[in-house]
């Protein structure tokens, strides 16, 4: 259906429900790319990306930290982890506006890269998911044998959780991919904007385009589709294996 409203002119939207393709669907798309709407793309690829990779291999080692090591004021941090799940990210905002214009990283993708990495909930989930999938006893097997604990991490563990990794990558990429307060508040040089920021520019000053804006929204929702295609089978494994004992 957004493909379909994006093949015609905007204000034909407001006549009714439209049901089949119409004819400016080239003009449209020309919208789009004079917008240097590929730059953009790319942009968000490299900020989804990197984001998504690091906060899930950072959950992954903290989640197995919690679950499998006994050390001091353990049940304390892992309760403030937790408590700041019920405090709104808009919150913290204005906070970390003020540390990356501190560290000189305003203006720069370096702000929604790192911003991400240390997230409660993949802490939480990757903690639930060791504890009830990796036996104590293939640990100490692996200790035994004379394997560092990075090395069981990396060789015994990682094989284990896959599945949970494969669905917090899902999710964390949907988050990242769909963005918009950060890069709203951070980003001032077109040239680094990401996908959510470039579709609200689009239109001219005196006119909203919103036949444009809703056929590059159908083009951006294309790497959401394709990565949860692939990944549908082990978000389901990812969701109901951590919640079986043993």
């Amino acid at each position: 259906m957004m493909i379909v409203m994006g093949t015609y002119v905007s204000e034909d939207l407001y006549t009714g429900l439209k049901l089949l393709p119409g004819n400016y669907f080239i003009e449209n798309f020309k919208s789009i790319m004079e917008q240097n709407f590929f730059k953009f793309y790319l942009n968000s690829v490299y900020v989804s990306v990197l984001n998504t990779v690091g906060a899930v291999l950072i959950s992954a080692l903290t989640g197995f930290a919690f679950a499998k090591y006994n050390f001091k004021a353990k049940k304390s941090l892992y309760y403030f982890i937790l408590g700041t799940l019920m405090i709104p990210s808009q919150l913290g905002l204005i906070g970390f506006v003020v540390e990356m214009r501190t560290l000189g990283l305003a203006n720069t993708l370096y702000p929604l890269i790192i911003g991400g990495l240390a997230n409660a909930f993949g802490v939480f989930w990757m903690t639930q998911y060791i504890a009830s999938s990796v036996p104590n006893e293939i640990i100490e097997s692996g200790r035994l044998d004379g394997c560092s604990d990075l090395g069981i991490f990396a060789r015994i563990v990682l094989p284990v959780i896959r599945p949970a990794m494969i669905t917090l990558f899902l999710l964390f990429f949907l988050w990242s991919w769909n963005n918009y307060l950060t890069p709203l508040v951070l980003i001032n040089k077109e040239s680094l904007y990401t996908i959510p920021l470039a579709i609200s520019t689009l239109g001219s000053e005196y006119r909203t385009d919103y036949s444009a804006r809703i056929l590059a929204l159908a083009i951006a929702t294309l790497p959401i589709l394709v990565i949860f295609g692939f990944g549908s089978k082990h978000l389901i494994r990812g969701l109901v294996g951590g919640s079986i004992k043993g």
